[in-house]
């Protein structure tokens, strides 16, 4: 069992991925006034960080290929942070340009997932990321990073939690400001959750930790569960829980912003979201996407109101 360091948070802080890891699997072009309608949407619903875009080379992520002119077209929000995935220095000197908020880079704790998504070892990773990460604080820029495969690699199968703690311990030393663990393939359990943070909890805090679960196998929210219960006051979601990854074949998509509200609603946790907005958000971009809404808190809402 994870030791509980906190009481369960009073207030959670929800990073919307939606804008970037939940479009950037979709197999069709969506247009940048979509994306820019997406945002205004998830704004306008009280999420106060938005994961933006990716400035990475349009050949390996095509769907990104448009974040520089999403940036300049994007009407900022006083409060809000617009953030930006900048795996390398080209990709920050792209996200400087264009005024991003926060930029975050991607670790991995599979050495063929990190081959497969980043071209590089890990070990390579963490060198590349280095001057990344100097650059972008030198500049006054918030960096984040995420450790990918947590709870285990579609190549390599199990992952040891020993294996996420050194990587997570290397990234904040490096100049992170948090690291978000994400379940990239989403079969991890509450038990698998409760074994990694039990590892990770007694040498890094709470407030220096995110989650971040796909619902592959429906376990996001009681990993989410979980989580909370350890004192985590950061989770990563996507409204309508768009998403997927390029790099991880079955992957489905992110864990829902809306399921995850519903959920702090119910333990009497505050986030600062309006459920019925986000509800329209996701709507709003399913129907440009062509796809029906993942959400289940959503459809349950949408099926009362009918």
């Amino acid at each position: 069992m994870v030791e509980q360091h906190t009481q369960r948070p009073t207030r959670v802080r929800l990073i919307e991925v939606g804008p970037r890891d939940g479009l950037q699997n979709e197999p069709h072009p969506v247009p940048l006034s979509a994306k820019h309608q997406l945002l205004e949407d998830l704004a306008d619903a009280g999420l106060d960080y938005l994961e933006a875009g990716s400035f990475v080379h349009p050949q390996r992520v095509p769907q990104m290929a448009d974040s520089d002119a999403l940036f300049q077209a994007m009407n900022r929000r006083c409060g809000v942070t617009y953030a930006a995935l900048t795996p390398n220095m080209k990709g920050l000197e792209r996200a400087l340009a264009v005024g991003a908020d926060e930029v975050a880079l991607f670790a991995a704790s599979s050495e063929t997932f990190s081959q497969k998504n980043i071209n590089c070892s890990i070990a390579e990773s963490l060198e590349r990321f280095a001057p990344v990460i100097a650059a972008a604080t030198n500049a006054g820029l918030p960096v984040r990073g995420y450790i990918s495969c947590v709870l285990g690699c579609p190549y390599e199968g199990a992952v040891t939690p020993g294996a996420v703690l050194t990587l997570t311990r290397e990234l904040l030393a490096m100049g992170c400001r948090e690291v978000s663990l994400g379940d990239t393939i989403g079969v991890g359990t509450a038990g698998d959750t409760e074994r990694l943070l039990a590892h990770l909890l007694p040498e890094v805090g709470p407030e220096r930790l995110a989650v971040h679960f796909h619902d592959t196998y429906g376990q996001a929210l009681a990993n989410i569960l979980v989580a909370l219960n350890a004192g985590i006051a950061t989770i990563d979601s996507a409204v309508a829980g768009l998403g997927g990854c390029p790099f991880a074949p079955g992957a489905a998509g992110n864990v829902a912003t809306e399921d995850v509200v519903y959920l702090l609603n119910g333990l009497g946790i505050e986030h600062g979201v309006d459920l019925d907005k986000l509800i329209l958000a996701g709507e709003r971009i399913c129907s440009v996407l062509e796809r029906d809404n993942a959400s289940r808190a959503a459809r349950a809402y949408l099926n009362r109101r009918t």
